[in-house]
């Protein structure tokens, strides 16, 4: 899936990838990847710079590790990127619920005049 489709739900979905704990850029991307069963196959060149934009946002917090002999910059969840991530499910949840009852004509519309 391109990534200009995820427009405005890729916070969510990488605040998401990082509630179970620190992980590295590349690893965010294999979570996406794996937990979507391979829909979200994004590129580097979207995973890095919305990475660095939730940083930046005060809702990641990097740190520096070393793994065998590669330095890896890990990504961790501020209690401000958890709150963030609650409001995005929150707000998720009312958008897919008016969604579907739009689109599976769950919605009874205003009689023409």
């Amino acid at each position: 899936m391109r990534a200009e489709v995820l427009k405005g739900h890729l916070d969510g979905l990488m605040l998401a990838a990082l509630e179970d704990g620190p992980l590295h850029g590349y690893a965010v991307m294999e979570a996406l990847r794996t937990n979507s069963n391979g829909t979200f196959n994004l590129p580097t060149g979207t995973i890095y710079p919305a990475l660095h934009r939730l940083e930046r946002a005060g809702l990641v917090a990097a740190s520096w590790s070393t793994n065998e002999g590669r330095r890896r910059r890990s990504y961790s969840l501020t209690s401000a990127g958890r709150k963030e991530l609650a409001a995005q499910r929150a707000n998720w949840q009312e958008f897919s619920s008016a969604m579907s009852a739009v689109l599976n004509g769950e919605t009874s519309w205003p009689a023409p005049a």
